[in-house]
């Protein structure tokens, strides 16, 4: 699936949400919402237009609501979805310890996860009076029943596949089987089968996978083999000599970042997508980010990345995109 031709479009997509939930707090602020004027100021200035995916903590905030209002009214982002499935309502207990576990939505049954999704959608929508449209998964985690209840609730763009990456290792609940396998899902753009959502099909739901690309690792081969049986080694390994990178900011990979841009602009690749989380964008919201200091080097980064996306890429929000390369969905059955 191709977009009209011309630059690709460059998707920024924002995980908008808590602060800090890689440590795992029992009670979720939201102070990062103060934080987004800034990286808005910056998108509007490189003619980008983010999708802020957004969960229920930050839907509930009333920074938040005032912005993503502002930015609706102006025409300048999109507000989306992202559900964590352990502190959106209603709060039905999986684990002994959800808050500990953050179990994915695809482990509870879909009863509760049809009621999940539905409560926050109409949160969203009743809040800042917009459809929304588009989703990314809590932890990535998409499967074929969270496929179909998304097209049955009316979202027509799906943003939580990674390809290349399997999060396996990453466990939810205790004794479940852990994240999505991503490995063997295709990298570009493509119509969900909702019956198979590693392929292609017809539905409603089109799914731009995440800009994720091979890199030649550098290490022997047995050496990964004997690390993938311990998933803590695995994840280190990963950290150290990765085989794959994302367009994703950590603080380190501004040359990485642009290199994957150019070869997009260079290859006639229809989109990029770029992510952060929006906790990313305050000092100590994430175990990446600590201080001010790491923060004034991240957004170098950034306008080194986005003044490059200004010149050879456009902006455009998932919806926008979406409805450009698929103006018409088929309906769900």
């Amino acid at each position: 699936m191709t977009a009209a031709a011309g630059r690709p479009a460059f998707l920024v997509t924002i995980d908008t949400e808590g602060d800090n939930l890689w440590a795992r707090p029992r009670t979720i602020t939201t102070r990062n919402a103060g934080f987004l004027p800034r990286f808005q100021a910056l998108c509007e200035t490189c003619g980008l237009r983010p999708t802020y995916l957004t969960d229920y903590e930050m839907a509930t905030s009333a920074a938040f609501q005032a912005f993503g209002r502002d930015v609706l009214a102006r025409g300048t982002a999109e507000i989306g979805m992202h559900l964590h499935a352990w502190n959106t309502p209603p709060i039905e207990p999986l684990t002994a310890d959800d808050f500990a576990h953050q179990p994915y939505l695809v482990e509870y049954p879909p009863r509760v996860m049809e009621e999940k999704i539905a409560r926050l959608t109409g949160l969203l929508e009743d809040t800042f009076q917009t459809g929304v449209r588009s989703h990314r998964a809590g932890r990535w985690c998409l499967d074929e029943t969270y496929a179909r209840l998304l097209a049955r609730r009316g979202y027509r763009v799906d943003c939580s596949v990674t390809p290349h990456v399997s999060w396996r290792s990453h466990r939810g609940a205790p004794g479940g089987r852990g994240g999505a396998d991503y490995t063997r899902f295709p990298q570009d753009a493509y119509v969900l089968d909702l019956d198979d959502i590693a392929r292609p099909g017809r539905s409603p739901l089109l799914e731009l996978p995440m800009t994720v690309v091979r890199v030649r690792s550098r290490l022997p081969g047995w050496l990964r083999g004997v690390a993938a049986r311990v998933p803590k080694a695995a994840r280190a390994l990963e950290r150290v000599a990765p085989t794959v990178r994302w367009l994703r900011p950590d603080g380190r990979n501004r040359a990485a970042l642009l290199a994957i841009v150019r070869e997009a602009v260079a290859r006639g690749r229809p989109y990029v997508q770029f992510m952060l989380h929006s906790s990313e964008l305050m000092p100590g919201g994430s175990p990446r980010f600590r201080n001010a200091a790491a923060i004034e080097r991240l957004y170098r980064d950034l306008e080194a990345l986005f003044a490059y996306a200004r010149t050879h890429c456009r902006g455009a929000t998932l919806s926008e995109y979406a409805a450009a390369v698929r103006p018409e969905p088929v309906e769900v059955a």
